[in-house]
């Protein structure tokens, strides 16, 4: 068990090439289009969610800050899609992957600071020195801020990563304690098995929660430097 308890976390491979960019290609097409004039229920339902998403996020920011609505409804739809198939047994799950987590921050972060700092360069830069700073710790102070500044893609990325992986690994460690019990006690089985289902319900919840946290973590960068 313990050898194959991150097999799941290895990037997939075809013939040898690596199949995680088709992976990642794969969560848009599971979006439903409708080419009529009056849409069914699930497109209906599919609409109302993403207006009621976008409107919590965009509420709070200007005009400049709204032109991202479209980017951030796509990664929220995006990361929440990935989480939910990588739930999927024998499937891959792209966000459990570090680096395509920071791939995902880093421009993000970079393009809500840069834009903080061509509109409002005196507010981003107020941000390194509150106002009334003893004398003394000005050099510190500086040094502290910069770095919390520079530590938020990663802070992203890593959350994201760490929540999946930890709710992947669990599910796998109480699955296998699961088979082994089935041909040992048939009662600890099901009491197992409850678990194990009570722990899928939740973890559905926590890619939905997650996908929403990051996008959120980015509108807020973004509202700070528009």
């Amino acid at each position: 068990m313990n050898e194959n308890l991150f097999a799941s976390f290895i990037a997939p491979t075809i013939l040898g090439l690596p199949a995680a960019v088709l992976i990642i290609l794969f969560p848009p097409l599971l979006i439903p289009t409708s080419k009529y004039l009056i849409n069914n229920r699930l497109i209906t339902t599919q609409q109302w969610l993403i207006k009621l998403t976008s409107k919590q996020m965009m509420t709070m920011h200007n005009t400049k800050g709204r032109t991202w609505s479209l980017m951030l409804v796509s990664l929220i739809i995006f990361i929440a899609t990935t989480n939910l198939l990588g739930l999927l047994p024998h499937s891959f799950t792209p966000t459990t992957q570090l680096s395509m987590n920071l791939a995902m921050a880093i421009p993000l972060w970079a393009g809500a600071v840069i834009m903080g700092f061509r509109s409002k360069i005196k507010n981003a830069l107020a941000h390194f020195l509150p106002q009334g700073t003893p004398t003394p710790l000005i050099p510190m102070l500086v040094i502290i801020e910069t770095i919390s500044l520079l530590i938020q893609p990663m802070a992203l990325a890593v959350r994201l990563t760490a929540n999946i992986t930890a709710g992947h690994l669990l599910m796998h460690l109480i699955g296998s304690a699961t088979l082994a019990m089935s041909t040992i006690n048939l009662p600890s089985t099901l009491i197992i098995l409850t678990i194990l289902i009570l722990l899928t319900i939740l973890e559905i919840a926590v890619a939905l929660i997650q996908a929403y946290v990051f996008t959120l973590l980015v509108s807020l960068y973004l509202h700070d430097n528009t």
